[in-house]
């Protein structure tokens, strides 16, 4: 079972910039796709970001393409989530998925994810 932790959330203001970070637990990472997701309150989850096994392939929510990026470092077992221009409307939980493929498809929706973490808050004011 894959443990996922992630880290780096918290206040921010609009138009700035966070990285948040996801750290699994157990070697090997290679074989999973990592998604990002977040959930305001009220709303679903909803899919932002998605890289896959490899990291040859990026998939983005229309609302962050252009303000955010994400990477991985196999070797450390982590992915990265870099948020830049910020906005209100990014305020959320932010969690973070594993997927177990080698492929490169896309991955949209929660029910596809094998694991979670347990999610971090950012919150962008005004």
């Amino acid at each position: 079972q894959v443990q996922l932790v992630e880290s780096g959330g918290g206040l921010v203001q609009a138009g700035g910039s966070r990285r948040l970070s996801c750290a699994a637990s157990e070697p090997p990472f290679r074989p999973y796709a990592m998604g990002w997701f977040r959930q305001a309150p009220g709303k679903e989850r909803e899919f932002v970001v998605l890289i896959s096994s490899s990291g040859g392939s990026t998939y983005f929510a229309d609302s962050v393409k252009g303000r955010f990026t994400i990477s991985r470092d196999n070797a450390k077992n982590t992915v990265y989530l870099q948020m830049n221009s910020l906005k209100p409307e990014d305020t959320a939980v932010y969690y973070c998925a594993a997927k177990i493929t080698m492929g490169e498809a896309g991955y949209y929706t929660a029910r596809q994810y094998d694991y979670w973490g347990q999610g971090t808050q950012v919150t962008v004011s005004s």
